[in-house]
């Protein structure tokens, strides 16, 4: 059992709704913020209908001032941020409006940017801490169609290691995630628009582009988070660790 406060961000479903669990699960008391009122509140109250100590509290990471509301607001100490919450979107540099640009921009990385600044004093008042970032393998990746989606990951990675390197003295460690392809709610909600009747053809492409054979669950991103996040990953800062199923080194 672990005695620790966990915030995740964008914490109500896919990935982020993994890691809530994992750690709560292990006695974690978990904070879910999530813009989304309803699945935030469902997912809260089942936690704790489990025996689970879980809150939610509605955020919009791109909003600094709530943000640090929020936060404020929080009890404890703050022993792990997970940066979850992110946007997606498909284009190239033509097909990207900046009104597209703008909104990855404002929750991709101002997220990660305003949650992280709202933890860091409290981090180091109380002798320690861990930030970790959902980064993505488009991060490192020439992936097409995701131009706007790899600048706002590959600008995670960067806020990672600048996090790690400014306050490795302050006993706060800062790691980043970097996923392939994950089977979330996401990904049939896409097949569903874009393919309609075609949904299993098109997710066994997708599935069969890894070189492992299939995609990733958010149960495997959630425990490499909860790792990430432990005691016994005390000498791990400034990284950033593949989930992809070889994608990114083993892809032909």
């Amino acid at each position: 059992m672990i005695e620790k406060n966990v915030l995740v961000t964008g914490g109500a479903s896919g990935i982020g709704l993994a890691i809530s669990k994992r750690f709560a699960a292990a006695g974690a008391k978990v904070f879910i913020l999530d813009y989304n009122r309803a699945n935030g509140n469902k997912e809260a109250e089942e936690l704790v209908a489990q025996g689970h100590a879980a809150e939610f509290h509605f955020t919009d990471v791109s909003d600094q001032a709530q943000v640090m509301e929020v936060i404020a607001a929080i009890n404890g100490s703050i022993d792990v941020l997970v940066n979850n919450a992110g946007v997606s979107h498909i284009g190239t540099l033509e097909s990207t409006t900046e009104e597209d640009l703008d909104r990855l921009y404002a929750v991709n990385i101002k997220g990660v940017y305003n949650c992280s600044r709202a933890v860091i004093g409290r981090m180091k008042a109380q002798g320690g801490g861990v930030i970790i970032n959902m980064a993505s393998v488009a991060a490192t990746m020439g992936i097409a169609d995701r131009f706007a989606y790899s600048m706002t990951k590959g600008a995670v990675l960067n806020m990672t290691m600048s996090i790690a390197r400014d306050y490795i003295k302050d006993n706060i460690r800062c790691n980043a995630i970097s996923p392939a392809r994950v089977h979330t709610p996401f990904v049939d909600n896409y097949l569903a628009k874009n393919y309609p009747g075609q949904e299993k053809e098109i997710f066994d492409q997708l599935a069969a582009s890894q070189p492992i054979g299939r995609m990733g669950s958010p149960e495997e991103v959630a425990n490499m988070a909860f790792y990430l996040a432990s005691d016994e990953a005390s000498f791990l800062t400034g990284g950033d660790y593949l989930v992809d199923g070889g994608f990114s080194k083993l892809k032909m």
